[in-house]
């Protein structure tokens, strides 16, 4: 008899029960009996599935891969890189090609590490070379030191990606995580994928290289993956804007002279036209010399509509004056504002049309159509 987090159990001996479905060679099953229940429990059997599942979910949080990618991984996709400069040797992940087929490398960080180094000691440090069965090709696969292969009646075999999510739902039962609906929470493996990569995103990664560490063509594919949240998006923007503060100049930053706020402010009424308001920004000069009828960037007022139409009609006048006095040079450049301003009148115009409402009127029936609906009208049974 012993007691465990409040619960009372009892050891059962030895051959008391059927042997379970895990077992490796000379390994004898734990049972135990609860006591105010009655129930019977296969410590033996919990511990491997409770090991596997964490196993398969921390292998997911922390590399991203795809499943059949996970149950592919092998003692050999372990290798090293020395980098150049200073000689340090960097523990990587080798994935296999899978649905893209592009092989692609990742760096196994501490919590990874960790992770592999138990899928290791599973067979005394000796890694089985077990077959895996394809079941996307339904063929059997060469004997390779597989990491994810469970024993089961005295033999190995590699994981499925049946039992995966098998083991990811009994752990989402168990763990009982709920929204804010009070709705359970269930996570996929494919899912791990999409948290890793907002996980990296978010985090400041480039998206871009997020893909090729995922193994997407395209970055329109990792965007997909990642879900981004409103107050990330905040928090991002103003570390962006942080960062950005603090690699330039700090006078930018100081409070600007009595004189320079003058200047500021006379810049904005130096703006007011005639037509209009001038779109130039502060500090850029006046590029078409203060011939505002020729400037894109004159924005008329709707007010100042005959206004324009008068300059128009000016316009016209002087180049009629000038083609009968033969004044060549005059022609063109009036030529050239009368054409902003018919631009600019036109553009006026669209703006007010696409603003005002337009009326559709009443729909119209022929007579025929009018008359067979007032008879259905007029009929007891319509």
């Amino acid at each position: 008899m012993f007691e465990y987090d409040g619960v009372s159990y009892r050891r059962l001996p030895a051959g008391s029960d059927e042997p379970g479905p895990v077992r490796r060679a000379g390994q004898e099953a734990v049972r135990v009996e609860v006591v105010a229940s009655g129930d019977r429990l296969d410590l033996t059997l919990l511990e491997d599935e409770a090991f596997w599942t964490w196993a398969i979910i921390e292998t997911l949080r922390h590399t991203g891969v795809r499943v059949e990618e996970l149950l592919e991984l092998t003692q050999l996709a372990l290798v090293t890189h020395r980098l150049p400069d200073t000689g340090e040797v960097i523990p990587l992940l080798q994935i296999v090609p899978s649905k893209t087929n592009q092989e692609r490398l990742l760096v196994v960080t501490p919590d990874l590490a960790s992770v592999v180094g138990r899928l290791r000691a599973v067979g005394d440090g000796a890694v089985p070379l077990v077959a895996r069965y394809d079941a996307h090709e339904r063929v059997w696969g060469t004997p390779l030191p597989h990491l994810f292969q469970r024993a089961r009646d005295y033999r190995s075999w590699v994981i499925n990606a049946g039992m995966v999510n098998e083991l990811l739902a009994r752990a989402w039962a168990l763990a009982d995580v709920r929204n804010a609906a009070g709705e359970p929470i269930r996570a996929t493996a494919h899912d791990f994928r999409r948290m890793f990569a907002t996980e990296m995103v978010t985090g400041g990664l480039p998206i871009h290289i997020a893909a090729k560490i995922l193994g997407h063509d395209r970055l329109v594919t990792t965007q997909g993956y990642t879900a981004i949240f409103n107050d990330d998006l905040i928090r991002s923007y103003r570390s962006y804007l942080d960062t950005r503060r603090a690699v330039r100049p700090a006078e930018e930053y100081r409070e600007p002279t009595d004189a320079e706020w003058a200047e500021f402010q006379q810049h904005f009424q130096t703006r007011k036209l005639e037509l209009g308001d001038c779109g130039r920004p502060y500090a850029a000069p006046c590029n078409h010399e203060h011939a505002c009828i020729r400037c894109p960037m004159l924005r008329v007022d709707p007010r100042a509509r005959p206004r324009l139409a008068a300059i128009i009609d000016n316009l016209r006048d002087r180049i009629d004056e000038a083609r009968a006095n033969g004044w060549h040079g005059e022609i063109q450049g009036l030529q050239v504002s009368l054409e902003a301003a018919a631009q600019k009148l036109a553009a006026l115009d669209r703006t007010q049309r696409r603003g005002a409402p337009v009326s559709l009127g009443l729909p119209a029936l022929n007579p025929s159509e009018a008359s067979r609906r007032g008879a259905l009208a007029l009929r007891p049974d319509k």
